[in-house]
C-alpha cells in the first residue's frame, strides 16, 4: 500500500504538525492583531472623550493633558496584557511585574506623588488662579504659574518662590484677590490734647478725597486704644486689590500732612536727660 502524505516532520525538538501549528497560532495572531487594532482605536476615542469632558468642566489645560496621557498609558498596558493573553502567554507574571514596579515607583516617588495629588486638587478646586495675590506656607506673592508638582509665586520684592503642591494644598491659603476688594488697616495716634471729633473729621476727609478709596464699603475712623502717650485711631479705607499699596502709602502720607495743617499733634518719643549735681 502507498503511504499517505503527511505534514509531520521530525527534528531536534521532536515531531511537529506544521499544519496544526499554523492554524492554531495563525488564528491566535489574527485575533491578537484584531484586539490590538480595535483596542488602540477605542483607547483613542476614550481619551478624546475624557478630555472633552474635562474641558467642559473647566479643568486646567495642563491637568487635562496630563490626565489624558495617564489614562491612555494605563489603558494601553491593560490592552498589552489582553493581547499577550490571547497569544497564550502567561499573564500572571506580567501582572506581578507591573504590580512590583508600581510599588517600587510609588515608594521611590512618595513625595512627588504627594505633590502631584496636591496639584490635581488645586487645579480641580481652584482655591486660587494665576494672577491672584495669596499667602501660603509663610510666603506672600502673586501666583505666576500653577504646575503639576509646584506652584510659583512672585513676592513683593520680585523674588520667585516655588512651593511644593503637596504642602500647599494641605496648608492654610489666604487669597487676597478672591473677593476683589481689601480693607487697608492703619493705626494713627494723636495727642491727648487733640479733639477727637476734629481728628476723626480730618482723617475721614483724606480718605473720602482719595480717588482709589471705595465709597462702598465706606471707610471708617474709630478710637481703637487709649495708649500710654497717644489716643490711637483705627483708620480703615477699602480699595480694590490692585490698588492696595497705593492707598496704604498715600493715606499715611496724607494723614501726616492733614493733621499738621489742622494743628493736631502726632506724639513721638521724647528723651529726657537728667544731670546729677555733684
Amino acid at each position: 500500500m502507498q503511504e499517505e502524505n503527511t505534514t509531520t516532520e521530525t527534528g531536534w525538538f521532536g515531531s511537529f504538525d506544521f499544519e496544526t501549528i499554523i492554524v492554531d497560532y495563525g488564528l491566535k495572531i489574527v485575533a491578537a492583531l484584531a484586539i490590538l487594532i480595535i483596542g488602540l482605536f477605542v483607547i483613542k476615542m476614550i481619551v478624546r472623550v475624557s478630555r472633552k469632558i474635562m474641558k467642559k468642566r473647566g479643568i486646567d489645560a495642563t491637568l487635562q493633558k496630563f490626565l489624558g496621557n495617564l489614562l491612555g498609558w494605563v489603558l494601553k498596558i491593560l490592552l498589552f496584557v489582553a493581547v499577550a493573553s490571547k497569544l497564550g502567554l502567561e499573564t500572571t507574571s506580567f501582572a506581578a511585574i507591573i504590580g512590583a514596579a508600581g510599588l517600587a515607583i510609588g515608594l521611590a516617588l512618595q513625595g512627588s506623588l504627594s505633590n502631584f495629588a496636591g496639584g490635581v486638587l488645586i487645579m480641580i478646586f481652584k482655591p486660587f488662579k494665576i494672577g491672584d495675590l495669596i499667602e501660603a506656607q509663610g510666603v506672600i506673592g502673586v501666583v505666576k504659574e500653577i504646575e503639576i508638582f509646584t506652584t510659583q509665586l512672585n513676592t513683593p520684592t520680585n523674588k520667585l518662590a516655588i512651593i511644593p503642591n503637596g504642602t500647599l494644598s494641605n496648608g492654610n491659603i489666604i487669597n487676597y484677590s478672591a473677593e476683589g476688594v481689601l480693607r487697608v488697616d492703619h493705626v494713627i495716634g494723636v495727642s491727648y490734647d487733640a479733639d477727637i471729633k476734629q481728628t476723626k473729621e480730618v482723617l475721614m476727609k483724606i480718605m473720602e478725597a482719595h480717588d482709589k478709596v471705595l465709597k462702598d464699603p465706606a471707610p471708617t475712623v474709630n478710637v481703637s486704644e487709649l495708649a500710654d502717650s497717644s489716643v490711637n485711631f483705627a483708620v480703615r479705607p477699602w480699595t480694590k486689590t490692585e490698588h492696595y499699596w497705593d492707598v496704604y502709602f498715600d493715606i499715611l502720607e496724607d494723614a501726616k500732612v492733614a493733621l499738621d495743617a489742622a494743628g493736631i499733634e502726632i506724639p513721638y518719643p521724647h528723651s529726657v536727660e537728667i544731670q546729677k549735681e555733684g
